[in-house]
């Protein structure tokens, strides 16, 4: 039998490996996000820099490990059995929540879902003995740490308010003091400012956290005899003022002498800070389990007890876990950080909810962000109609953003400034270091992403073109949270209860069924990487001249056709193979065409406004006729997608023989009329646009053919009223595709015969 326990040791070992990868890849937005969305630095140098912050946290992580240990259940009432079964479902349970979480580029707490699955899981584990010794389930909190849990949960749950309160309150009074013009302030101001996010970072990092891992508690000859914890307690003031001091100091240097940025610097130590943060407090998340079960069972094996019998009173006192196993865990998370593509959409989404600029929006108005935003607005006018003139005026000169540099482009441009990003760095590591320092699990997730979401509505990020939007993004996060919760207790006490009642038989269908889902996610997270970079994103156009738009608008027109085309053919293949999930696909890919498109054309005031006037008429005459274009096309493109998928979801009758061979002609031509279009505006060989012309006049006498000839072919007995319809709607949609590429080749047919006789 100790080979079986062995076995599960081994697994839950492979599993920590697996739940590090899939830990990190969700929890890197905690980290990563505020330097990516100021762009600071490089890419690879803050990669380095959270890497050294994610190795060092790893490192002295280990009093932690004490939640996973005791911090959920009493583990003097469980016997060694079931503990490892409680264990392995909260690992399985783990691996599989955060994998699905990931995939879709959602951020989800690593700290909540453990905690509620070794909830679920002790939780019936207890009901199943209870239930056995004919007890009372009132008994259960005899098994349940209820106290610690309560306080762990209220913890976590409360962090939400207090994160997204204390960032909009310190987002608020920082850009009071120094604006958004925060470069041309005093050199002082500066100074002062970095002097206080640095000794905030020093004080919460270095103090607080070296005081919650166990070297704090050794004794140093350098310190008089005291231990780190006691030298800290005893000095704590002098500390704190001659770091202030001395980080002031040098914040001073840095912007006068050396003319090095104070806020990049800020930004660049935030993020150490915060990785180390995180890998200090999430690392419970990923091996404490699998620590607590290598332990249980040294202490079991070394007993001679039989593993129904072995009480497990062990994981009751505080032991210190490896240094091997955490310094291997660190360089995993760091391998992690590096090659995990889907840590790079979780980011995508929390830069987006928080971005100063406007920017496709991901998430739909729902009545609640509705209600949320109507009632802010209807807050702020009211408290403005209180607050005396001059105090408004002074804060409203505050705000002034200063002009968007046009001459980088919109998808280079930071997403917010460093002052914002600066805030969320030093408050978010400031929560999270004193959480750690009183060995709570705080939700480093909940802390980050509120932060950043309190600092931006503090900046006027979420402005009326997108607050709806972005609060409706907030409230799906917070409820995928709540669902996370519900899930991981529900889940984990499922797969508990199939480890218990079919052992051996449960744990091979287990972890089947982990590696399946595993695999089967990479892939098609792969494939769906694989596909945003094919489908191009249109530019928006920035240019000021008139010859700068049709530049523009020419890449614009190029990736567009591109997709288009792509659509036409997959429609062509839905439309022969009756396949309901190809034509579902095409649907979602032409709602995001109309995404990028309506992006686009809610970017026209700042179009206009940033044209030179000499060429503002006839540049955005040019502009608005295409963007026309491109909406009619994509509406038509809606169109047929959207009555094909309902045609064959409604499982009515397919398309004749002689429908399907016409149209496998139609297929050959649109692809040549696409192509020449792509091959003529990626090398602006607009001389080349009269032979699509050409092309065109073709493809127009063959739609009136083949229109023609279904009107001949009513009668056939194969054809149906509902197919007849479905055939009609596709050509002359087809149609009129055609035709607005007709208008937009003419626009600029006509401005290439102007530049020649020019």
């Amino acid at each position: 039998m100790s080979d079986f326990y062995l076995i599960l040791v081994v697994i839950l070992g492979l599993l920590a490996i697996a739940d590090l990868v899939v830990g990190v890849s969700n929890d890197a937005v905690n980290f990563l996000n505020s330097a990516i969305g100021s762009k600071v630095v490089s890419f690879k140098t803050l990669m380095v820099i959270a890497s050294l912050g994610v190795a060092f946290g790893a490192i002295s992580s280990s009093g932690m490990m004490e939640v996973a240990r005791k911090g959920i259940f009493n583990p003097e009432m469980f016997v060694f059995s079931e503990i490892m079964i409680i264990f392995m479902a909260v690992m399985i349970t783990d691996i599989l929540l955060l994998d699905v979480f990931n995939s879709y580029g959602l951020p989800t707490s690593t700290t909540v879902s453990i905690v509620f699955e070794l909830l679920g899981a002790a939780v019936v584990i207890s009901l199943i003995k209870l239930s056995a010794l004919d007890l009372s389930f009132v008994e259960l909190s005899d098994y349940i740490n209820t106290s610690k849990a309560t306080q762990i949960i209220f913890g976590i749950f409360f962090s939400v308010i207090v994160a997204f309160s204390i960032g909009a309150l310190i987002q608020f009074i920082s850009r009071i003091i120094l604006s958004f013009e925060f470069e041309e302030k005093a050199k002082w101001m500066g100074s002062l400012f970095g002097g206080i996010a640095l000794t905030s970072i020093f004080y919460f990092i270095v103090i607080k956290g070296l005081k919650g891992t166990p070297y704090s508690e050794n004794q140093y000859d350098i310190l008089g005899g005291l231990s780190i914890s006691n030298f800290i307690d005893i000095n704590l003031n002098m500390i704190v003022l001659l770091s202030l001091l001395t980080l002031t100091l040098l914040s001073y240097l840095f912007n006068s002498v050396f003319k090095l940025n104070i806020y990049t610097l800020i930004i660049c130590v935030g993020t150490f800070a915060l990785a180390l943060a995180f890998a200090g407090n999430d690392l419970v998340n990923f091996i404490g389990v699998p620590i607590a079960g290598y332990e249980s069972f040294l202490a079991w094996s070394a007993s001679g007890v039989s593993a129904e019998s072995f009480t497990m009173e062990i994981l009751s006192e505080k032991v210190s876990a490896p240094t091997f196993i955490l310094l291997g865990a660190g360089i995993i998370m760091v391998l992690t950080l590096w090659t995990s593509s889907k840590a790079k959409s979780v980011i995508k989404t929390s830069i987006d909810l928080s971005r100063q600029e406007e920017t496709i929006e991901r998430f739909e108005p729902n009545f609640l962000s509705r209600f949320l935003v109507r009632a802010g607005s209807a807050f702020a006018e009211n408290f403005s109609k209180i607050t005396p003139k001059p105090i408004l005026d002074f804060v409203d000169s505050q705000y002034i953003k200063p002009k968007i540099n046009t001459l980088i482009l919109r998808k280079d441009r930071p997403a917010f400034d460093k002052i914002r990003a600066s805030v969320n760095l030093v408050v978010a590591a400031i929560l999270i270091s004193v959480a750690t320092s009183y060995k709570l699990p705080l939700s480093t997730t909940y802390v980050t992403f509120m932060v950043a979401m309190g600092t931006s509505l503090a900046d006027k990020a979420w402005g009326s073109e997108s607050a709806v939007y972005r609060v409706a993004g907030v409230i799906n996060v917070i409820g995928g949270w709540l669902m996370t919760a519900l899930i991981a207790f529900t889940a984990s006490g499922i797969i508990v209860s199939m480890l218990y009642y079919f052992e051996e038989v449960g744990l091979i269908v287990l972890v089947i069924l982990v590696g399946y889902v595993l695999t089967k996610n990479y892939f098609l997270h792969k494939e769906r990487r694989i596909k945003e970079i094919e489908e191009e994103e249109l530019e928006m156009i920035e240019s000021k001249s008139i010859k700068g738009v049709i530049f523009e608008s020419s890449k614009n027109i190029t990736k567009f056709s591109k997709r288009i085309n792509k659509l036409f053919q997959k429609t062509f293949e839905g439309l022969a193979s009756k396949d309901i999930s190809t034509l579902k696909e095409n649907q979602t890919t032409v709602s995001k065409l109309d995404k990028d498109v309506d992006l686009i054309a809610n970017n026209v005031f700042y179009f206009i406004k940033n044209l030179d006037e000499g060429s503002k008429e006839s540049a955005s005459d040019f502009h608005m006729k295409i963007l026309g274009g491109l909406e009619n096309i994509t509406l038509s493109m809606q169109t047929i997608t959207k009555s094909i998928y309902k045609h064959f979801n409604n499982n009515h009758r397919g398309l004749t023989y002689n429908q399907l061979r016409e149209l496998k002609e139609l297929e050959d031509d649109m692809n040549n009329f696409f192509k020449k279009i792509v091959q003529t505006f990626e090398k602006q060989e607009y001389e080349e646009i009269k032979s699509i012309f050409t092309i065109k006049e073709s493809l127009i006498k063959s739609l009136n053919k083949k229109i023609k000839s279904q009107v001949s072919q009513t009668k056939d007995k194969d054809s149906g009223p509902r197919n007849t319809r479905l055939y009609f709607e596709f050509l002359n949609k087809t149609q009129n595709i055609v035709s607005e590429y007709l208008k937009i080749l003419e626009l600029y047919s006509d401005k290439y015969d102007k530049k020649i006789k020019e």
